[in-house]
């Protein structure tokens, strides 16, 4: 049986993190959600640092998703994933010294996919050059792929399902998901993960943020 995607909630809207994230978390810690994470921006270093020990300490699983297009900010990144004792980062544009930095400081990188521009991103590029891209670079040595299957210019829905059967390594399909339609196609693909977070500010899923998280995994365990 296909293991169920796993929610990761991401405490950011319009790709940036919340000023209150931490009061969220706190308020939300005792959630169904195990996984959780925010971008690379606007908060400063130090709270980035408190906020990841403390979902550390809560026993969570962390993700910095880093939206950078150059190799220096993309770097820049990878470093505060390492400063923060983050478990994975995820985006960036794949570059081979952020693979080998994340390698030589055993955090696991999962790199964007395909052509993507603005913020928040939009994604384009043919489905079979994305998942040729994507092996290329767990060839390498990247622990999996970040996915923005809902920010794709074309057919989104093929796109996800083919991505995560050709794609021999975990998927994350992060970005606009804000249906339970789009839930069902999430199950459908069976991706490893998947990241909401400007839908639980938006209360898409209707309630308070924690029960929305509950929600939401509840519906994808059914």
């Amino acid at each position: 049986m296909t293991k169920k995607p796993e929610l990761i909630v991401m405490l950011t809207h319009n790709d940036c993190t919340v000023e209150n994230a931490k009061q969220i978390f706190e308020e939300c810690k005792n959630s169904k959600a195990q996984f959780w994470g925010f971008k690379e921006k606007p908060l400063p270093l130090d709270q980035m640092k408190e906020l990841y020990t403390y979902m550390k300490q809560c026993g969570k699983t962390t993700f910095l998703e880093v939206v950078e297009y150059t190799e220096t900010e993309c770097l820049k990144g990878a470093k505060m994933a390492v400063e923060c004792g983050c478990d994975i980062l995820m985006g960036t544009i794949f570059f081979d010294s952020i693979n080998e930095f994340c390698k030589k400081h055993n955090l696991k990188y999962m790199p964007f996919v395909g052509e993507i521009t603005g913020r928040p991103s939009i994604l384009e590029g043919s489905i079979e050059d994305m998942i040729d891209e994507a092996n290329s670079y767990i060839e390498k040595g990247a622990y999996g792929i970040d996915l923005l299957g809902y920010r794709y210019t074309g057919d989104a829905t093929k796109l996800n399902k083919m991505f995560v059967s050709h794609v021999n390594a975990p998927v994350c399909i992060a970005g606009s998901i804000n249906s339970y339609q789009k839930l069902d196609e999430l199950k459908d693909a069976a991706p490893w993960t998947f990241t909401i977070g400007g839908a639980f500010f938006e209360n898409k899923f209707d309630g308070t943020f924690s029960e929305q998280i509950n929600k939401v995994c509840d519906y994808m365990n059914k």
